[in-house]
């Protein structure tokens, strides 16, 4: 049997003929850019997530890069001030940091859960720090409780990285169920294909209940104009499409449904993935607490697992091989030591997820992972006879 990481086209027939028809209705409509589907999307997943407004833009990392540099220009913030954020994610959510031309700071993931360590991230607030970015890694929900009230206490704005996070729920201390996107001041998501919410190309948007920051925003994410020609920021061009965002409507009224069956895929690996060479991560408190955009194992034989499934034919990614840290683009911060970050990105693989594989694909999955054992211990046995 073969399985794929995530079998994209198998996902988008699964919607139609509702996205043809979406698209053909768009081409009809002769409007392309900034009109009815856009405003619909919009107001669509701003009820969805319960904030007061979504503002669509061009992809993910511009969602970050604009409320970062719109919250630099409103707070008159400089380059040297700090935004802390994990360094285990995606580079993007750096990357926002430096292209708004502020300064990142890297802090510790959790070992429970590979999200940012709260008590390391208190640890790294100075008197430059203005901003904090949780990412809600791999679909599953930050400690908003933790985080919420440690920017209370130091007078700092919390973006929400919900890239991969799309209709996750926080369960609140106070007993209030809310949505991953209405947490912080503000939350960046992406539309890109793979996403559990996916276009058919880029795309993002930023939800929030600031009115002052999502007009700004807006403005910013078109040229940086008010009215047409006349510009008053110094703006760039990120613009959802209206074909986009007419395969997101689609998209969005199952989304709840789709996750559901991740979950469901999730708890059946919980419950068959039993071999002492691989450690899973902790279930989920609350079943809707998590989407599973990934299902992430653990295994310090990590490379070989990953050959072995390949052998079986199931296909893996490793998300992420290299912290951000660690990277080039960030050699200047090369010598900084995030221990419980590197040993996750040494051992870390993502295996398949998706709402549509069917019981039998994970079924062999499972039985491929239990069968690793005597892989490893054929392994371990040749080392031996070598030395």
């Amino acid at each position: 049997m073969e399985v794929k990481f995530l079998d994209l086209k198998r996902i988008n027939d699964s919607f139609e003929p509702m996205l043809t028809d979406a698209v053909k209705n768009v081409i009809n409509s002769g409007w392309y850019i900034g009109g009815t589907a856009v405003r619909n999307f919009e107001d669509e997943f701003a009820k969805y997530v319960s904030t007061k407004y979504c503002v669509t833009v061009g992809n993910g990392l511009d969602a970050l890069k604009l409320v970062l540099t719109a919250w630099k220009e409103t707070y008159k913030w400089s380059g040297e001030d700090e935004v802390i954020l994990p360094a285990n994610t995606f580079v993007a959510t750096a990357l926002a940091v430096s292209q708004a031309g502020l300064t990142p700071v890297f802090c510790e993931a959790s070992s429970t859960d590979a999200l940012i360590d709260v008590f390391d991230l208190e640890k790294r607030i100075t008197s430059r720090t203005k901003a904090i970015i949780p990412v809600h890694l791999y679909g599953q929900t930050c400690n908003m409780d933790a985080i919420i009230s440690i920017a209370h206490q130091y007078n700092l704005k919390v973006l929400e990285d919900a890239c991969q996070a799309h209709g996750a729920v926080y369960h609140c201390a106070s007993g209030e169920i809310r949505r991953a996107g209405a947490l912080g001041d503000a939350a960046a998501f992406s539309f890109y294909p793979g996403k559990n919410l996916g276009a058919l190309g880029d795309g993002g948007c930023i939800t929030t209940n600031d009115a002052e920051l999502a007009q700004v925003i807006r403005f910013m994410a078109n040229y940086g104009q008010r009215t047409k020609y006349v510009h008053t920021h110094k703006g760039l061009n990120s613009r959802l499409d209206e074909v986009q965002a007419a395969i997101l409507s689609v998209k969005l009224s199952r989304l709840d449904t789709d996750n559901e069956r991740r979950r469901q895929i999730a708890m059946q690996y919980y419950c068959g993935i039993n071999n002492p060479n691989i450690d899973l991560f902790a279930k989920p408190v609350y079943d809707d607490s998590h989407v599973f955009h990934v299902y992430v194992v653990k295994c310090s034989h990590r490379d070989e697992l990953l050959a072995y499934l390949l052998e079986k034919g199931i296909e893996t990614l490793i998300h992420y091989p290299i912290p951000i840290h660690k990277q080039k683009a960030y050699a200047e911060y090369s010598a900084v030591s995030l221990p419980e970050t590197e040993i996750l990105q040494s051992q870390i693989l993502s295996i398949p997820i998706s709402p549509v594989m069917d019981d039998s694909e994970v079924k062999y999955v499972i039985e491929c992972m239990n069968g690793f054992l005597n892989s490893v211990m054929n392994i371990t046995s040749i080392c031996s006879l070598n030395r």
